[in-house]
C-alpha cells in the first residue's frame, strides 16, 4: 500500500511506499532541534530498537485516507526543552518536507511524546 501521485496525460503513475514516506519524516524529525531520536510505540519494539538501532523508519507509522497521509511520531525529547515547541516543530518540519518533496497532501501529524533524555545521557 502507497501513496499515489496524480496520473499524468499518458495515464502514467507513480507510488510512493510507506518506507519512503517514513525515510523522508524521520529526516525531518531528526533535524528538529530538541529532538534525541526516534522509537518503537511499545516496549519489544524498543528492545529491537536496541538490538537494530539503524533501522529507518523506527517510531513512524505512516497511513493513508482519501489520498492523504497521516503520521504517527513517537519521539524522545531532549529534557529541558519545551516539549510542546518541539512537538509543533517537528509537526510542521514533517508536514512541509513531505508535501514539498511527495506533492501529496498530509493530513494529521500526531507526535507522540516516548520520553526524555539529559545530555549526559546522550
Amino acid at each position: 500500500m502507497g501513496a499515489h501521485m496524480p496520473e499524468n496525460s499518458h495515464g502514467n503513475r507513480i507510488e510512493i511506499t510507506q518506507h519512503a514516506i517514513a525515510t523522508l519524516a524521520s529526516d525531518a524529525v531528526l533535524r528538529c532541534y530538541g529532538v534525541v531520536g526516534l522509537t518503537s510505540k511499545n516496549r519489544i519494539g524498543g528492545i529491537a530498537d536496541r538490538l537494530a538501532p539503524d533501522r529507518v523508519g523506527r517510531g513512524i507509522d505512516v497511513k493513508f485516507s482519501d489520498g492523504e497521509v497521516i503520521l504517527d511520531l513517537y519521539v524522545i525529547v531532549q529534557y529541558g526543552t519545551r516539549i510542546s515547541e518541539v512537538a509543533h516543530s517537528v509537526m510542521h518540519s514533517v508536514k512541509y518536507a513531505l508535501e514539498q518533496a511527495l506533492g501529496v497532501p498530509v493530513a494529521q501529524v500526531n507526535v507522540h511524546i516516548q520520553g526524555l533524555r539529559l545530555l549526559s545521557d546522550l
